[in-house]
C-alpha cells in the first residue's frame, strides 16, 4: 500500500458542485443588479475560495466595500442551496470504500466555506473520512498548508505517509507547501493542457486509475 492517509480536495476532485457554486454566485449577483457569469467563468474563478469567486464574478472594478455586501449575500445562499445538483464525480464513493477497508485514513480539506463542508462531506461521505475542514476566521485558506498539518496531526499520519489529491493550481501548491506528493485529477475544473502547463506531469483520468495507483 502507497500511502497511510489520502487527503483530497473538495470541489473539482471528489464532488462536482459547479452548479450549485454557478446558481449561487449568478443568483446573487442578479440579485444585485450585476450581469451572470457563464458556468465556465466561474470553473476558473474555484479554487481559491468564495471571497475570490465574487471578488471576480462581479465587474472590474466593483468597490470593495459592494463586493463584502454581494459576498455576505453569497455564503448563506449557497449554504442553504449547495445539495441539489452536487454530487460525487464517477468512481469516487467505490474509491473511498475501497481506502476504508485497506486502513487508508482519509481527509477533505477545501476553500469552500467550513459550515458547506461539513454538510457536503456527512451527506456524500457518511461514515468514509476521518477529518474535513473548510474556510473558516479560525482556518487560512489553501495554499496555506495549516489545514492539511492540522490533519495529519489529528489522523496520526506523518507527512512522508500521505498523499494530496486536488484538481487545481491552488491544490499543487498546497501540497507543496506542506511538503506532500500530489496526485492531480483531469476530471474538476481545469483542462489538462492547463495542469501541465502548471507543471502536472501525470494527471489521473479516472477515480479507478487513481484507486490503482494509491493502493499499489
Amino acid at each position: 500500500m502507497r500511502f497511510k492517509a489520502v487527503l483530497f480536495d473538495m470541489d473539482g476532485t471528489v464532488l462536482d458542485t459547479l452548479g450549485d457554486l454557478a446558481n449561487a454566485c449568478n443568483h446573487t449577483l442578479a440579485a444585485f443588479g450585476l450581469p451572470q457569469r457563464t458556468r465556465g467563468e466561474i470553473a476558473h474563478f474555484l479554487g481559491n475560495g468564495a471571497a475570490w469567486l465574487i471578488s471576480h464574478a462581479v465587474p472590474e472594478g466593483t468597490d470593495e466595500a459592494r463586493v463584502r455586501e454581494i459576498l455576505a449575500a453569497y455564503q448563506p445562499w449557497y449554504d442553504a442551496h449547495c445539495d441539489i445538483e452536487t454530487a460525487p464525480y464517477p468512481g469516487i464513493l467505490a474509491l473511498m470504500r475501497s481506502l476504508k477497508a485497506a486502513g487508508v485514513r482519509q481527509a477533505v480539506i477545501s476553500n469552500k466555506q467550513d459550515s458547506a463542508v461539513q454538510l457536503l462531506s456527512e451527506l456524500h461521505f457518511p461514515g468514509l473520512l476521518d477529518f474535513a475542514v473548510g474556510e473558516s476566521a479560525t482556518v487560512r485558506r489553501k495554499p496555506n498548508p495549516d489545514a492539511v498539518l492540522a490533519a495529519l496531526d489529528a489522523m496520526g499520519v506523518s507527512k512522508e505517509d500521505a498523499v494530496y489529491v486536488g484538481d487545481t493550481e491552488v491544490d499543487m501548491a498546497t501540497a507543496r507547501n506542506a511538503g506532500l506528493p500530489c496526485a492531480v485529477v483531469g476530471w474538476g475544473f481545469r483542462t489538462e493542457e492547463e495542469l501541465r502547463a502548471l507543471g502536472a506531469e501525470r494527471i489521473f483520468r479516472s477515480a479507478e486509475e487513481l484507486r490503482d495507483w494509491l493502493l499499489e
